[in-house]
């Protein structure tokens, strides 16, 4: 079976677009999370035959490489797709933050991201033309204010992105990221209240848009895929503007 996709963070938002999307065109999804009723709807909608489930947690390893086995079962030990989606945000200012708090931002969006990452790899070897599909954010272009922690740690996904793409080549292995801006979410609807820079900057994208980048990436692989018009226009500028003239566009934003 080559048309399979493997996404973390399934049973809501991105996560749950994304296993609609691909499964509607025929892939075989592999839908996991660490939320068992919103698993249970979600394989119940798509069905048997087109959608397995596996309840992990993705900084427990043993229970990411029992679900990545149990997929594999499913789709001849292959996977053509995977999608690292699962991620949390605790958005606001960083003394106020428990240290707990940022270090579970850390823990689920970096070091989850690099257990699935490890534990997959098999299976990516195993496929032609396999493809990952991390979610970076717009906020890995620059350190964005009341976002510290989730903010570095999408610059962590940013960097793995880029390694692993040059590492994993030889491999017939593609490794990219989407970078949106604010989407809306249940993660993110929790968070509003966080900083001013939701309603500054605006919450515009939903999901279904997101999930449609995945399906872009399959089309047409990018190292880095900026969503939405504005940052697309913002990103090349983004990357080439002198980090005093972005920081103080930033600090202007977040001051107002």
């Amino acid at each position: 079976m080559n048309d399979c996709i493997f996404i973390t963070g399934a049973g809501a938002g991105i996560g749950r677009e994304t296993a609609r999307l691909f499964a509607s065109r025929g892939w075989f999804v592999g839908a996991a999370d660490r939320d068992e009723a919103a698993l249970a709807s979600l394989g119940s909608e798509l069905g048997d035959e087109c959608c397995s489930t596996h309840i992990i947690d993705v900084v427990d390893e043993a229970s990411v490489r029992q679900g990545l086995a149990d997929f594999a079962s499913r789709t001849g030990g292959q996977l053509r797709l995977l999608h690292n989606n699962a991620g949390i945000l605790k958005v606001g200012p960083f003394e106020e933050i428990s240290l707990a708090a940022h270090r579970a931002v850390v823990e689920v969006n970096v070091i989850g991201l690099m257990t699935v990452l490890h534990a997959a790899f098999p299976y990516l070897k195993a496929t032609p033309g396999a493809q990952v599909v991390n979610m970076s954010s717009a906020s890995a272009a620059y350190g964005i204010p009341d976002f510290a922690s989730y903010s570095a740690s999408k610059h962590a996904v940013r960097a793995m992105t880029e390694a692993l793409d040059i590492e994993w080549e030889p491999h017939d292995i593609r490794v990219c990221d989407l970078m949106p801006p604010f989407v809306n979410t249940g993660m993110v609807q929790q968070n509003e209240q966080g900083s001013r820079l939701f309603e500054r900057l605006g919450v515009n994208l939903t999901p279904d848009v997101v999930a449609a980048q995945v399906w872009a990436q399959v089309e047409q692989p990018r190292l880095h895929r900026p969503i939405s018009m504005q940052f697309r226009a913002l990103w090349p500028i983004a990357k080439s503007a002198p980090t005093s003239v972005t920081r103080r566009v930033l600090s202007k934003l977040w001051r107002q």
